[in-house]
Parts: structure tokens; sequence; C-alpha cells
């Protein structure tokens, strides 16, 4: 692959227990493609860095998110899986870490559940939409609510994605949002992505 000369955007992708696994790792594999910085973060309440997923795989990180929260990134990922979305809502060093980020405008992405659980349940993007998982989107404003697979907010620089089996697209989004949409196709074509997520991110023949 050949990529743009731009500079390498730095991505922290935060988990915890009851992350969902799929979510973590397609995120992470998909922005390493890219060729992105990326550094994956514990916010696991006793430091560990070996958590275990939703589904009782275990993902392994490179820190603790105490290690790395006066770090200021291009992008904060945030899966879902409900335990590991609830993990986030109830940690202080997790919210301030997002509302930092959130308030230097460097682009928020948050999948799944944690939309609702987490940033909805601290009120972090009012005025934003945002998409969910169907389990809990009842828990975002009804005038805020958006039904998308993938959603992005330009105004408030946040993305937003459903669950599992959206995670490829939502990890690809986060790319376009950061290196454009030539990065995205060099990304997704060997990857052989279904021809339904194509949505102008592959070359046209």
């Amino acid at each position: 692959m050949t990529f743009l000369h731009t500079p390498t955007p730095k991505i922290a992708v935060c988990i915890a227990p009851g992350t969902e696994e799929m979510e973590a790792i397609t995120a992470i594999d998909v922005l390493r493609r890219a060729n992105f910085e990326v550094t994956i973060a514990s916010v696991a309440s006793d430091g560990a860095l070996i958590v275990e997923g939703s589904r009782g795989i275990k993902l392994v990180a490179d820190v603790a998110l105490v290690e790395v929260a006066d770090i200021e990134f291009d992008c904060v990922v945030l899966p879902g899986g409900l335990g590991g979305a609830e993990c986030f809502r109830d940690s202080p060093l997790l919210v301030e870490f997002v509302n930092q980020h959130r308030y230097d405008s460097k682009l928020v992405a948050a999948i799944c559940a944690t939309p609702a659980i987490l940033l909805q349940h601290h009120t972090m993007y009012p005025d934003a939409y945002m998409t969910a998982h169907p389990s809990v989107m009842d828990q975002i404003p009804a005038s805020k609510r958006k039904v998308k697979r993938v959603f992005f907010d330009t105004n408030h620089n946040l993305l937003t994605s459903q669950g599992p089996g959206t995670a490829q697209e939502f990890a690809l989004d986060i790319v376009i949002q950061l290196a454009g949409k030539e990065r995205a196709a060099e990304v997704a074509g060997p990857m052989v992505v279904w021809p339904n997520m194509h949505y102008d991110v592959l070359p046209q023949k």
C-alpha cells in the first residue's frame, strides 16, 4: 500500500472488563492497517492490562489509562459492550479524558452501548446527534437520535455506530475523518469489505 504523506494520527482505543471484543479488535486492526499510531488503554479500576471482554475473550492493553491520560490524541475510540460501557461511565478518569478531548475538538468515536451509557449519561454532547445499539437507543433523546449504522456529527466531531456488525464501517469512517477517503480506500480494498460498505470509500473502477 502507498499512503499519503500526512502526519500520523495518534489514537487511543480504550478497553475495560466487558468490552465488546469485535468492536475493540476491529478498530485496532483497521487503524493499524491505516498506519495510525494506536495505543490500547485499559480503564480497569484495578489497573489491569489484561481484561476479559463481553464474550470471555482476553483483551490486552498497552498501558493503563492513567499513564496516558495527559497525552493529547487525535481520536479517542470507545468500544461498546454493556459491561465495558458501564465501566467507562463509572470511571472519573475516563470521563475526564473524553471531556478533555471533546473540549479540544478532537474526534471521539463511540459504538454500541457506549454512546448512550457513557456519553448520554454524562450529557457530554447535549446538542449532538448520535446513534447507538438498538437496545439502548431509547436512552438518547428522540430529537437527537439517528437510526443509522454509522453517523458522524460534523458540528461536534462525534462519530457513533450501532454494534459488532457495524464495527468495520465504524473503523473505516474513523480513517476517513482523520486521513480522508483515499486512505480508507487503500485500507478497505485488501480487506475485501462487503459491497454495501463502499459508501464512496472505495474508488470507482
